[in-house]
C-alpha cells in the first residue's frame, strides 16, 4: 500500500485483480466485485477493523467517507467470489476488510504531509500512548483538501472540489 503511493482506499483498491474500481468525479468513487460497477453498488461487505461501514439507506458504501490515513492501514483483505457468502447476506459479491495499526504498534507521534497535482494536500497526525492502568490509546487528525477537476471539453476547472477533516481515538485495554 505504501509503495503504490495511493492516497485513498479507492485508489488502493485499484490494484486487486477482480475488482472494479472507477472514479466518478473528484472526490465520488464506485467500487464493485463481479462487474456491477454503479455509485451505490451493494452486494459487497466492506469492514474497518472487523465493523461494517456500509449505509443502511442503501446497503453500500460511501466511498468519500471511508476517509482514513493511509500510513495506519496494516494491509486490506479482500475476499471475492462464493466464499464470501460465509460473511452473510450483505457480502454476495465479496469482502473487503480494512486492518488499521494496533494502538500499541503506533506509540510516540507521527506527521505525513503529501501535496499532488490537481492541487491536492493531505496532512495527518497520530499520537500514540501508554494508559496508566494498562492498555494503550491513540488519537488521529487529518485534514484533505482537492482542487476541482479539468473538465475535458472546455479545460475549465470543475465544481467537485472537496474538502475534509477527520479527528479520532481509538483505546485498547489491557
Amino acid at each position: 500500500i505504501r509503495r503504490s503511493g495511493a492516497q485513498s482506499i479507492p485508489e488502493a483498491l485499484r490494484l486487486v485483480p477482480g475488482l472494479n474500481v472507477a472514479q466518478m468525479a473528484r472526490n465520488r468513487w464506485a467500487v464493485s466485485s463481479r462487474g456491477f460497477n454503479e455509485r451505490f453498488s451493494s452486494k459487497l461487505l466492506v469492514q474497518v477493523d472487523g465493523r461494517s461501514v456500509y449505509s443502511p439507506l442503501f446497503s453500500g458504501v460511501l466511498w468519500e467517507t471511508q476517509d482514513l490515513i493511509m500510513e495506519d492501514i496494516e494491509r486490506i483483505e479482500v475476499i471475492r467470489g462464493p466464499g464470501a457468502a460465509l460473511w452473510g447476506t450483505n457480502a454476495m459479491n465479496g469482502v473487503i476488510n480494512i486492518v488499521t495499526r494496533a494502538a500499541s504498534a503506533s506509540q510516540g507521534d507521527q506527521v505525513s504531509a503529501v501535496l499532488g497535482n490537481g492541487q491536492t494536500a493531505t496532512a495527518s497526525w497520530v499520537h500514540g500512548g501508554e494508559l496508566t492502568q494498562g492498555g494503550h490509546f491513540k488519537v488521529y487528525a487529518k485534514t484533505s483538501s482537492m482542487g476541482g477537476s479539468l473538465e475535458r471539453d472546455t479545460g475549465l476547472t470543475g465544481v467537485d472540489a472537496a474538502k475534509g477533516q477527520r479527528l479520532g481515538m481509538r483505546i485498547e485495554p489491557k
